[in-house]
């Protein structure tokens, strides 16, 4: 795909709203667009998740009931490409259970994929939606938590998760869980690229945008 003079909007969490940046004109979506020639847009709200919470969001808390689905209808119109990069928060507050591929609503995490996947579809009928798993991050080998409760389902098959529903609608994945070569658990990592364990840094922004514009243009 060549991507100059192509309008791409990015839907995501915290990572896409700039989270742990020195300076935030270096986050991943806006380095793709000073690379490419392409128009850029940036939806991303930090805590957000793919699913919406059975319990009450806490107090101070409530931007994270913005789940990816509600905010579509307020998404420019018109788009070539659609990058959708969530799940991460999921699993670090989320509670609906992982739920199976045949659901279809945002009662599970499944169902939510879906209602995102339609809502997109519906919208850009004629854009290339594009589907980027979450990096590793440290913890995600717990059983609970930030909130206390039982994680949704292990992160792996969270990531694996969305590769599969993505996959029902054929929409392209970048698994960035495979490929990002970013996991925050061995230290080096953590020390040049994320160092809180879950945002990356300038560097590790400056990577994540070399693997998407390799994967658009392959397209």
């Amino acid at each position: 795909m060549e991507l100059n003079g192509k309008k791409i909007l990015f839907l995501g969490d915290s990572i896409t709203e700039g989270a742990c940046l020195t300076d935030w004109q270096n986050v991943y979506w806006m380095r793709v667009g000073r690379e490419t020639g392409a128009t850029v847009r940036g939806y991303g709200i930090g805590g957000t998740r793919i699913a919406p919470r059975i319990r009450p969001e806490r107090p101070g808390e409530e931007r994270f009931g913005q789940h990816f689905a509600s905010r579509v209808p307020e998404m420019d119109p018109d788009a070539d490409v659609v990058v959708v990069w969530g799940g991460t928060n999921d699993f670090g507050h989320g509670d609906v259970p992982l739920g199976t591929i045949a659901d279809r609503d945002e009662t599970t995490f499944c169902g939510a994929l879906h209602t995102l996947f339609r809502t997109l579809w519906e919208k850009y009928p004629t854009a290339t939606v594009v589907v980027m798993t979450p990096l590793h991050r440290v913890g995600e080998h717990d059983t609970i938590n930030e909130h206390g409760y039982p994680v949704i389902a292990p992160f792996k098959c969270i990531a694996e998760t969305i590769k599969e529903v993505a996959a029902y609608y054929s929409f392209p994945v970048l698994d960035l869980y495979a490929v990002s070569n970013l996991n925050p658990e061995l230290p080096v990592v953590r020390e040049t690229f994320m160092p809180d364990g879950l945002h990356p840094n300038d560097a590790g922004h400056e990577r994540i945008a070399s693997r998407l514009i390799g994967f658009l243009k392959s397209l």
